[in-house]
């Protein structure tokens, strides 16, 4: 599936509708490569990085259910492993507007929460959405960042005791 191109978007700017049909379209496409021999619920994506780089992605499942990769991720790791950080929007287009799963979701989160979602049927009905709307008090990288508890003291523990101060204490108990 040949990779489009679009100029960077303008910050702040809905989506146009002419991006959003490309997207749709690279999705619908994209979903005859998909590998769902068990479920045969074949989905397509198209992610739009904020370079103007569109990245397509299918589900991939397996025999052993858990290794399974998901359209969404796929996408987001074949624009990742090209460099890409920032994303604007992606398609996932399935037979009946499929939502992401739980794990796509927390995957795109790490992205970004603003990324706008086009959920398509392959009709090219489609609903758009935010990976935040998507994903609600959702678990990002800002988490990871230390912050002081609030109201509450930071809890004092006592100083582990080092190596020396160890073996005193293990000579004083053999010699009592």
């Amino acid at each position: 599936m040949e990779d489009r191109h679009f100029p960077p978007p303008s910050d702040g700017q809905p989506l146009p509708e002419e991006v959003i049909q490309v997207l749709i379209e690279v999705a619908r496409r994209s979903r005859a490569f998909s590998y769902a021999p068990y479920s045969r619920y074949r989905v397509g994506s198209a992610l739009l990085a904020a370079s103007g780089n569109v990245y397509s992605g299918v589900n991939v499942e397996n025999a052993s259910y858990g290794l399974a990769i998901c359209s969404e991720r796929t996408a987001y790791v074949k624009a990742v492993s090209e460099g890409e950080r920032a994303f604007v929007a992606i398609a996932v287009v399935t037979d009946d507007g499929g939502s992401p799963c739980g794990a796509c979701r927390q995957f795109m989160a790490e992205f970004g929460l603003h990324t706008v979602v086009i959920l398509a049927n392959e009709k090219g009905e489609y609903q758009l959405t935010t990976v935040g709307a998507l994903l609600p008090s959702a678990f990002t990288p800002a988490n990871l960042q230390t912050k002081p508890l609030r109201g509450r003291k930071p809890h004092r523990t006592a100083e582990a005791p080092s190596g020396a101060s160890l073996a005193r204490r293990r000579s004083k108990q053999r010699v009592e």
